[in-house]
């Protein structure tokens, strides 16, 4: 294994240059195989898990689905903030922030970024949870391509990029995620969801993440600076495959959900307008009854 990680190393060096000194020893940072074997029983989990399942009942795990959301949406409230005043103290350039440039602020947004790499491994539980409780519909493409390589990408940032322009579309994230965690866990209470209303905008406010992150990246291809030129594309390249899939998410949850209401509106309207006129025959048939058993009486 020793061996296995010396050559991963060294492949890695000669692709991407020497990794950043700043997190040598770090927890799960010195080699690439716990990120990497994390990734591969979070696939077989989600390939076997829906198996194991399938004859067994639901679990409803509420209280934990409360505590769990409520964590993270603080742990999202910590790293907005932390990143936020970091980015202040060090007067970071929006356009482009080079990696070795702030001093003391360089390493608050470091550590702050390591956190959000680590989230990104407690954020597995999202698929588990699903799986424990048999939503296995929300299981989709999109959901387990973003877990299984957010974690792995920011392996890559912490070791090469860990702080300058990598900040901002964490920070976004960060945002999103106070948003997301805290619906979550609201909706895990009954009596609460029909107060919750902005899943919708959720998602919406994940492709406009997507977006502004690729205009910030775009800067910094525009007007370069001490950050490498390859994590910039590989960046834009990341969040156009985001927006594709989320795009697809939207139209197919929401698009579609308005479409069919919208044809059971008029199913429902073209049936009462069918009772209704079954109703003017049936009244016309019966006066025409009438009628004629008065017509009989008189014979």
């Amino acid at each position: 294994m020793e061996n296995f990680d010396a050559s991963l190393s060294t492949y890695f060096k000669a692709l991407l240059g020497p990794r950043d000194t700043r997190v040598k020893g770090w927890f799960l940072l010195d080699n690439y195989i716990p990120t990497f074997i994390c990734s591969i029983i979070y696939l077989l989990i989600v390939w076997l898990g829906p198996k194991y399942m399938k004859n067994r009942q639901p679990f409803a795990c509420r209280g934990i689905l409360v505590v769990y959301n409520l964590g993270l949406t603080l742990l999202s409230l910590y790293m907005f903030c932390e990143l936020v005043t970091g980015v202040w103290e060090g007067k970071y350039n929006f356009f482009c922030q080079g990696t070795r440039s702030a001093g003391d602020a360089d390493m608050k947004i470091i550590r702050v970024l390591w956190w959000y790499y680590f989230s990104k491994l407690i954020e597995f539980m999202d698929t588990f949870f699903f799986i424990l409780r048999k939503n296995n519909h929300q299981i989709t493409v999109l959901h387990v391509y973003h877990h299984a390589s957010m974690l792995n990408i920011w392996w890559f940032v912490m070791n090469w990029v860990p702080c300058g322009h990598s900040y901002f579309g964490a920070t976004l994230n960060s945002f999103i995620h106070i948003l997301m965690y805290s619906y979550y866990g609201l909706s895990s209470v009954p009596s609460m969801r029909p107060y919750l209303w902005w899943k919708k905008y959720i998602t919406q406010g994940q492709l406009l993440q997507f977006v502004l992150t690729i205009i910030q990246t775009s800067c910094g291809v525009i007007w370069p600076c001490a950050f490498p030129f390859g994590w910039l594309c590989f960046q834009i390249g990341y969040m156009i495959s985001l927006i594709a899939l989320f795009t697809n998410f939207y139209i197919q949850t929401y698009n579609k959900k308005g479409a069919s209401r919208r044809k059971e509106h008029l199913k429902d309207h073209q049936n009462g307008s069918l009772a209704a006129a079954n109703g003017h025959t049936n009244s016309f048939s019966s006066l025409e009854n009438n009628v004629k058993l008065r017509k009989q009486r008189k014979d």
